[in-house]
């Protein structure tokens, strides 16, 4: 009796405490990557102050996280979990395979650095999908440089491994079709945690939509980061199909989640949503850089950016929720892996390609 063979992938993350325990781990690993908390200063005194900075945090974010109604920590990994679990149930009908999945984490739990060496790094049956859309320093970059740091070799380029997928014409097809499913209501609300239901929106075709990403510090940008020129032709490219569905409000770009005194990239989301409130307008809201609700997406833009845009006198406020489990988008990502299953390759170094810089271990020159 033949037996189907059993292909693996691996589903990568920034990470979430996943319980009240774990918040201070992740709080000490997001800090003390360098890629992430990227100052100028000496490493030893760099590390000093970011140690301080999660400890610091770590009292502060419990009350947030506990106000979320998940046991005191981030739904993240349930939600990641969902999408593996899609991914898988694709993958298995596509192919007759039987496919097996992982989800590790940049930060936090299970983490990359307690299952990664140098035999299980990422290869044709063995591929690794980063669920950022867009790439940037502080998110691809730094979750490359964990692998090649226990591997030896970047895995970016490599066989095995999946480029930022933002660009991709199929997936700025999905997400414009979700943001026009929500207003028109034809999401299964079931699927997505604290749904924020479109019903009340009169006039779905000329809200103005902003469109709100997670920030970075100003130097990652200086240093050739192309993480907005991203978001600018994604938003372009969504905002093309959705004007042929029918919308013909405005749109923003703005930046969330800032963190310290350093120059962030900008509009801020909270300085838009106050002007766009004191004009009475009727604000909707889409996570553009997430795939899967959590913190950021929950209770920043769900709870206290929402208080911000009504008090400061918005008509209205909706949040559209992060992709998560749309059947589409599960398929694409299943697709995603399947071609790189296929042997798809890269001919130039993704890292430098997105503003990053060539990791140690990168065989393309």
């Amino acid at each position: 009796m033949n037996q189907t063979k059993i292909k693996t992938f691996t589903l990568l993350n920034l990470g979430g405490p996943r319980n009240e325990n774990e918040i201070e781990k992740f709080l000490l690993d997001l800090f003390l990557d360098p890629y992430v908390f990227d100052l100028p200063l000496w490493e030893p005194i760099r590390k000093l102050l970011a140690i301080f900075i999660a400890k610091t945090r770590t009292k502060k974010v419990k009350k947030t996280y506990a106000s979320m109604g998940y046991g005191g920590g981030s739904p993240l990994f349930d939600e990641t979990n969902k999408q593996l679990i899609g991914i898988k149930e694709v993958l298995d009908q596509m192919t007759g395979d039987n496919w097996s999945g992982n989800i590790l984490m940049a930060c936090g739990a299970p983490n990359i650095k307690d299952f990664v060496n140098k035999s299980n790094k990422p290869n044709k049956d063995n591929i690794h999908l980063a669920l950022y859309p867009q790439f940037s320093r502080s998110t691809v970059l730094s979750t490359a440089s964990i692998y090649q740091s226990l591997t030896g070799v970047c895995p970016m380029s490599n066989e095995g491994w999946i480029e930022p997928f933002g660009l991709d014409s199929r997936f700025i097809n999905i997400t414009s079709q979700f943001i026009y499913d929500y207003f028109t209501n034809n999401l299964n609300e079931m699927d997505y945690p604290h749904f924020d239901s479109p019903n009340s929106i009169l006039n779905w075709q000329n809200v103005d939509l902003v469109f709100s990403a997670h920030g970075i510090p100003m130097r990652l940008i200086d240093k050739g980061d192309m993480y907005v020129i991203q978001l600018n032709e994604m938003i372009e490219n969504i905002l093309t199909k959705l004007r042929s569905l029918g919308f013909y409000g405005s749109h923003h770009l703005s930046f969330q989640s800032r963190v310290g005194r350093a120059k962030w990239t900008e509009p801020n989301t909270k300085d838009v949503l106050r002007e766009l409130g004191g004009k009475r307008k009727n604000i909707v809201v889409y996570p553009i850089s997430f795939v899967g609700d959590h913190l950021e997406t929950l209770e920043e833009i769900g709870v206290e950016l929402k208080e911000i845009a009504l008090k400061a006198g918005a008509g209205s406020y909706h949040r559209i929720p992060a992709l998560g489990i749309y059947p589409p988008f599960i398929e694409f990502l299943a697709k995603l892996i399947l071609e790189s299953h296929e042997g798809k390759v890269y001919n130039v170094c993704l890292c430098k390609k997105y503003g990053g810089e060539k990791l140690a271990g990168c065989h393309l020159d």
